[in-house]
């Protein structure tokens, strides 16, 4: 039974490999809709370690959520910790980016280190970080953000 599984998971992925790439082993370039998201994450960044709050008010929808690894929150309260520098993202260098839209949502996913100031602290961490957009009358709102730690670097 494992064995069965393993191997449907195996061709899975492998058939999902090969989908992604082009005919010369590489990614396909994103879609103008895609880069539009890939400009705004990179945006939202700057306006995070600007702690821009005005724009980030803008960017987050009101009913958006948090994830850090300190605990889970709302749009108020992100904007309270970026205003207040209880977090202040002084930098985040992204090493990869990908983005999946489905509909009137984009899921980008980041592979980043952060450079960031937290209860005083300045950290680096490496972070796999999940951001969800959803079009709502044609502009771009950020309904998630969720912080993942991951062990090392890729």
């Amino acid at each position: 039974m494992k064995t069965i599984f393993l191997g449907l998971f195996l061709l899975f992925a492998t058939v999902q490999y090969s989908a992604a790439q082009t005919p010369n082993g590489t990614s396909p370039a994103p879609t103008k809709e895609e880069q539009q998201i890939i400009e705004l994450s990179k945006t939202k960044w700057l306006w995070m370690a600007d702690k821009n709050v005005d724009s980030l008010n803008v960017l987050f929808d009101t009913k958006s959520v948090f994830v850090h690894m300190g605990g889970s929150w709302g749009k108020a309260q992100e904007i309270n910790v970026i205003k207040s520098g209880g977090i202040h993202y002084k930098k985040a260098d992204v090493h990869s980016v990908s983005v999946n839209i489905i509909g009137n949502t984009a899921i980008l996913l980041n592979n980043i280190t952060l450079l960031a100031v937290v209860g005083g602290n300045e950290v680096t961490n490496p972070f796999i970080v999940t951001e969800v957009y959803i079009k709502e009358k044609g502009h771009w709102k950020m309904g998630s953000l969720s912080f993942t730690k991951i062990n090392k670097e890729h």
